[in-house]
């Protein structure tokens, strides 16, 4: 299946490397072989046809004369081409030195898509309130009877959040990859005979269809609250997870429009180191009849991408108020949404009234901020929820701090309270 990435990412892949010396080219027999790969392979047969032609008459013209140095060609060609199709991207790489007799030949994805780079998945984790949260950077690929490591990373980032009550998908950095990896994702959370995945239209090839390719691992999850974050570097196959998520109404997009570049295709070499991707396909969506080449996903819920994540999980736990949880995870949850709003802004000098030692407990004024230590413990930072003397722990919303007549009450979801007086021991407990 053809590779949906990002042509910045492409560019960036290809930059030569410190120290390489480039030969020279002849400018218009390099955009002769560009134009005609493009009126070849392009998806579009007409426009491929009609952007050569435009080529060819402005390489007549002497548009590209001066463009002997490589570099030059291929970063003007480049922005000469992306308005056409944001995947176009014409590349230089110097002449890869001889390898030396015993030192193995480096193939494979990039880094970040290997087992080095957790093939994309680079973190998984619960969020408080028990929100599953995967950040994702690029879609590894993996054939139903090759190497399954990519699947399998999949797997346990999916099996770790299998008993949250939501997912995130976080695809703010994401520039693409695989459709096999895409597929298989979202099959996770739909149903089996879901009609929903786009189809490729492949030029002199048969469709293709993002559906997954291997049986899906697991329970799917048909009912778990979804959540995909996104920004205007999410590109290619993280727009596809994005558009055709959207697109079934089975997720919530929030954050910034993406990218814009739908269309897959592949690296065509040219003669003096320079290459070329060209989208050879364009998918299109069974819902919508179209696809997001130049306009982006736009989300469900703009917001600055900054703000993506702590918006989303609000958004998670208002749709989960409703959920049959029962306690203490509603009150859990009401906490925590809580602690994601705004708080009140209370000057140091003000906090400096709840600083003392309230049992084993020490509590001060750090840069502006309430700290509560324990003994050797690393502090805990106290955010305040009112100016009243209420505060939550930072980063574990379900735990509460109240300063109440002269005495510093420990709070839990539970119910349960903890009550030490300023300067002495425990007083009670319920």
């Amino acid at each position: 299946m053809k590779t949906l990435f990002a042509s910045a990412l492409a560019l960036s892949l290809a930059f030569a490397a410190p120290g390489h010396a480039q030969q020279a080219i002849e400018p218009r027999a390099s955009v002769g072989q560009l134009a005609d790969a493009i009126a070849a392979r392009y998806f579009d047969e007409a426009k491929g046809a009609k952007i050569a032609a435009e080529l060819r008459a402005e390489a007549k013209k002497g548009t590209y004369d001066k463009l002997t140095d490589p570099r030059d060609f291929s970063a003007a060609l480049t922005e000469r081409l992306q308005p056409q199709d944001g995947h176009f991207a014409v590349n230089w790489s110097p002449p890869a030195p001889a390898p030396a007799a015993a030192a193995p030949v480096r193939r494979g994805p990039p880094s970040f898509l290997s087992r080095r780079g957790g093939y994309g998945f680079v973190a998984v984790k619960v969020l408080p309130g028990n929100i599953g949260y995967i950040d994702t950077r690029g879609f590894a690929d993996f054939q139903p009877d090759g190497d399954p490591s990519a699947r399998e990373a999949a797997d346990a980032a999916l099996a770790f959040v299998a008993d949250t009550d939501a997912v995130i998908f976080d695809m703010r950095d994401n520039a693409g990859g695989s459709p096999a990896m895409v597929g298989y994702l979202i099959g996770h959370f739909v149903p089996a005979d879901a009609k929903i995945y786009n189809t490729f239209k492949l030029r002199g090839e048969p469709d293709e269809v993002e559906a997954p390719t291997v049986p899906i691992k697991g329970e799917r999850r048909l009912d778990a609250p979804l959540y995909v974050l996104t920004s205007a570097r999410s590109a290619s196959a993280a727009e596809s997870f994005a558009y055709t998520l959207q697109a079934a109404k089975r997720a919530t997009i929030v954050g910034e429009t993406t990218a814009g570049g739908a269309n897959p295709g592949g690296g065509v070499p040219l003669a003096g180191g320079l290459s070329v991707f060209i989208s050879d396909g364009t998918p299109i969506n069974p819902i919508t009849g179209k696809n997001w080449e130049g306009v982006g996903v736009t989300p469900d819920v703009a917001v600055p991408v900054a703000e993506a994540l702590t918006r989303a999980q609000q958004l998670a736990f208002t749709k989960l108020a409703s959920a049959p949880l029962g306690e203490p995870a509603l009150t859990e949850n009401r906490w925590t949404l809580e602690a994601l709003s705004s708080a009140p802004a209370i000057g140091a000098q003000a906090l400096a009234r709840y600083e003392g030692g309230y049992g084993p407990y020490q509590v001060k004024v750090v840069d502006g901020r309430l700290q509560l230590t324990i003994g050797r413990r690393l502090p805990s930072v106290l955010s305040p929820l009112d100016d009243k003397g209420l505060f939550f722990v930072e980063g574990a919303p379900a735990r509460r701090v109240r300063f109440d007549d002269g005495a510093l009450v420990l709070l839990t979801a539970d119910g349960s309270e903890t009550r030490q007086a300023r300067h002495g021991a425990a007083t009670g407990a319920s």
